[in-house]
């Protein structure tokens, strides 16, 4: 199983009244998933992997408003799909060194994205490590792209969601500790749609004392494969 890449075989995920998901490569170990929001104006694609199949699945819920990376180093597929789609790439307004690497036009946003619905949480702007990460949220939906994932690396022992292995010793609990929502979406695994505010809460609350066991499971990934 590759870490990255692979066949590409689009697999569905998270389907909602307000969106879907998707893995671009099912056979990946970073499990990069992908998701489309239905907002007012239209469909908002974040952080994607292109895959055959992925026009169709966009078309069953509109026209494209626009592709936002919210994440400095997820910019992935988002200028390929943009582009034909006819839609610019969205960046945070304080996301660095993100927008000289696409050939399409790129729009900033603050507080919300767009008229998608989705508000705009800075969950870490730092240099060390360097990492700058947006997560989208409504009353129900929680994005987040990188800082908790549900893929086998991110997670210690009985967790649904676990936290980063670099962020375990500081867990971002300012930046996601006050959130309830029905769903997690992530960017690497499929989503939590059960008791997703229970999980996101003991992710934050096990990540230091689940930390031997995350990193022992990460070295038996990198070893083993």
């Amino acid at each position: 199983m590759p870490l990255k890449g692979g066949h590409p075989d689009l697999r569905e995920i998270d389907r909602w009244d307000g969106g879907v998901g998707w893995i671009a490569y099912p056979d990946e170990r970073m499990q990069r998933a992908s998701h489309a929001l239905v907002g007012d104006d239209g469909v908002w694609v974040v952080d994607p992997v292109d895959a055959p199949g992925l026009d169709d699945l966009l078309a069953e819920l509109g026209d494209v408003a626009g592709v936002a990376v919210c994440l400095d180093r997820h910019e992935r597929d988002a200028g390929t799909v943009a582009a034909r789609h006819d839609a610019p790439v969205y960046i945070p307004e304080w996301m660095d060194g993100v927008a000289p690497s696409f050939d399409v036009p790129v729009e900033r946003f603050g507080a919300e994205l767009g008229d998608s619905g989705y508000r705009v949480r800075r969950v870490r702007d730092a240099s060390l490590p360097p990492w700058q990460e947006a997560a989208l949220y409504t009353d129900e939906t929680l994005l987040v792209p990188e800082a908790v994932g549900t893929a086998s690396f991110f997670r210690a022992g009985s967790e649904r969601l676990g936290v980063h292995p670099m962020l375990r010793p500081i867990p971002p609990r300012r930046a996601l500790a006050d959130f309830d929502p029905e769903r997690v979406l992530v960017g690497h695994g499929e989503g939590v749609v059960t008791d997703a505010g229970d999980a996101l809460r003991d992710a934050l609350d096990g990540a230091r004392r689940r930390l031997p066991a995350a990193y022992a499971n990460m070295l038996r990934e990198m070893v083993l494969g």
